[in-house]
């Protein structure tokens, strides 16, 4: 399997996302430039420029014809995919860390750091048809938990909204009444932050990575556990494939405490396990830092990695893989 090797951004990835297609991969990183690529080859079709901060994460609409994007820079800004130009920005009074378009793309939940005083905090607005009617009023914001929330997913059916951070702890509040319906289980649960949260297509279940070395799967509705994936380094980021039954963590130490040894002991490679069996089937090296983001295309042929490193990897699986029996 031979990587594409996409090279667009001046620092390090943090958020990958496909469209709903799966023809246009978007790149989020610290360089302030989200970016949009070709999800076939590689080709790098332009930038957003408009944050002054590192871009945390992204949401591309039903359509492909918006996106949303969180940043250090205490904004959202709502694109118009094809012009490049900004649509809206919401403003906060905190940097901007996860977002996530509701499915029917009329609500986003954004959710916002602690700082300078302020809790976290799970802020969920309408996002208009027009961009002329567009407001920054919120439906509602919950105040959330200490420490910051590093994802926040509409549930099934957008009843629900699913959060997860530096805590450890996964919350399931009713987008309805603002309450918190479940929490996860102090026993089954992470040890240590949650860095990624992934969502499987029909939205019955998500996987959750966590710097405790493991990822773990759990009922979107009962908030039960289902699987745990053990790993002998910090998850950083989480993937599910929509056409197997495979599972994708990335991770590696923390950059400060990376050794010039860890690349070569390949501590840095995409490691794909079975789903239901829980057993590793084999890794994809090529990364020369911790990997900060993976993402599955749609059609399940392909995935792309993004790491520390400031580079995107784009993998079309070979036949090969397949095949692979358990």
């Amino acid at each position: 399997m031979r990587p594409i090797l996409m090279k667009g951004h001046e620092r390090p990835l943090t958020f990958l996302k496909y469209n709903r297609e799966g023809d246009l991969l978007f790149s989020c990183a610290k360089d302030h430039n989200p970016t949009l690529w070709f999800a076939d080859n590689g080709e790098r079709l332009g930038t957003y420029r408009g944050h002054n901060g590192a871009v945390w994460s992204c949401d591309i609409s039903r359509d492909s014809s918006r996106l949303i994007t969180g940043s250090a820079d205490q904004s959202a800004k709502l694109w118009d995919v094809k012009s490049g130009t900004p649509l809206f920005t919401f403003k906060f009074d905190s940097p901007t860390r996860s977002v996530d378009f509701a499915i029917g793309d009329k609500l986003a939940v954004i959710t916002t750091d602690p700082f300078m005083g302020h809790t976290s905090a799970i802020h969920v607005k309408r996002i208009a048809r027009d961009p002329e009617d567009q407001t920054a009023e919120p439906v509602f914001v919950l105040k959330g938990p200490t420490g910051r929330i590093n994802r926040a997913v509409w549930g099934p059916l957008n009843r629900t909204i699913i959060s997860a951070g530096e805590d450890a702890i996964i919350r399931i509040w009713d987008s309805e009444t603002e309450k918190l319906l479940n929490v996860s289980d102090e026993k089954d649960g992470h040890k240590k932050p949650i860095t990624s949260l992934a969502q499987s297509d029909d939205g019955s279940h998500f996987l959750t990575g966590s710097l405790d070395k493991s990822a773990k799967l759990w009922d979107s509705r009962t908030l039960k556990l289902i699987k745990t994936y053990a790993t002998e380094r910090p998850v950083n980021a989480v993937a599910m494939s929509p056409l197997l039954d495979h599972v994708v963590l990335g991770g590696g130490q923390d950059a400060s405490s990376v050794t010039t040894t860890d690349h070569r002991a390949g501590k840095f490679e995409a490691k794909f396990y079975d789903k239901i069996l829980t057993e590793e089937i084999g890794g994809v090296k090529g990364h020369f830092g911790p990997i900060n983001a993976l993402a599955f295309n749609p059609d399940g042929r392909s995935f792309a990695s993004g790491g520390e490193d400031g580079y995107v990897r784009l993998h079309h699986f070979d036949q090969d893989y397949f095949n692979i029996k358990m």
